[in-house]
């Protein structure tokens, strides 16, 4: 043990250590405070700070008045580069339909993909207003709301905001859009979408993603800013996710002209 290490570190080394090597189980309940302490040879305020780094870092949950271990020990893949295929969207990796990447994203955990949808006609936030072209004054474009849950486990915030002359009374305005989620919808309506921009930020979580993902405060998360065109350049959606960094990796790639 280093000297100028904090005790409660050590601490969390050990029982992230004990979580990876399997002795709690994910989804386990952990033992108490004072057990902790015990088994640890330290004080139950050394454990409680170790056990709040383990709950931003995502190892723990919170459990009632207790603590478990999170049934979502390795992070979700969102690989840019092919979640906005057609096949992917469309098909899981078992072969059987899927309702978008995000369902197909789970599936490959071996989890069950669930949202719970809210579709409304708004007033968009300034910004998304003015990237689609759209009033941030008057309900002009669909928004679709989703709290999207890996099992029973909240893992993203997502809201897409489409142009009202193109959703307003078509099929982006139901719950369940069917295989392949909006984008197949939007293809199927004559925008498909060609082109994929994506801006990415990390920041702490509002008093309510924290309360809707059910995060510590210390927590951090991913805002990413997805903006889609059609290939004559109309911008067709503007979706802004939030999504826990200790449950995704986000995974990117491109070609390259070796000449250039």
């Amino acid at each position: 043990m280093t000297s100028n290490r904090p005790a409660y570190r050590h601490v969390a080394d050990q029982i992230r250590a004990a979580i990876d090597a399997g002795t709690y189980a994910p989804g386990a309940s952990m033992p108490g405070d004072k057990t902790l302490a015990d088994q640890y040879d330290t004080n139950r305020g050394t454990v409680g700070q170790a056990v709040r780094l383990l709950l931003a870092e995502g190892y723990l949950i919170k459990k009632g008045r207790n603590y478990a271990v999170s049934p979502l020990l390795n992070k979700i893949l969102r690989d840019a580069n092919v979640r906005y295929r057609k096949k992917f969207r469309e098909t899981g990796p078992d072969g059987t339909r899927s309702v978008g990447a995000f369902a197909s994203e789970v599936k490959a955990m071996g989890m069950q993909a669930m949202s719970e949808v809210t579709v409304d006609r708004v007033a968009p936030p300034a910004k998304v207003a003015e990237l689609l072209g759209v009033s941030a004054d008057e309900a002009s474009a669909v928004s679709r709301a989703r709290r999207m849950l890996a099992d029973d486990t909240p893992v993203q915030l997502a809201t897409s905001y489409i142009p009202g002359d193109i959703a307003f009374d078509s099929p982006l305005e139901n719950h369940d859009t069917g295989a392949g989620g909006m984008i197949s919808r939007l293809a199927e309506m004559g925008f498909p979408q060609s082109e994929i921009t994506e801006e990415i930020n990390v920041r702490t979580p509002t008093a309510e993603e924290v309360d809707r993902l059910g995060l510590p405060e210390d927590a951090r998360v991913y805002e990413l800013l997805h903006i889609a065109r059609t290939a004559e350049g109309r911008i067709v959606e503007v979706a802004v996710h939030v999504m826990p960094t200790h449950q995704w990796t986000l995974r990117y790639g491109w070609e390259i002209d070796p000449a250039s």
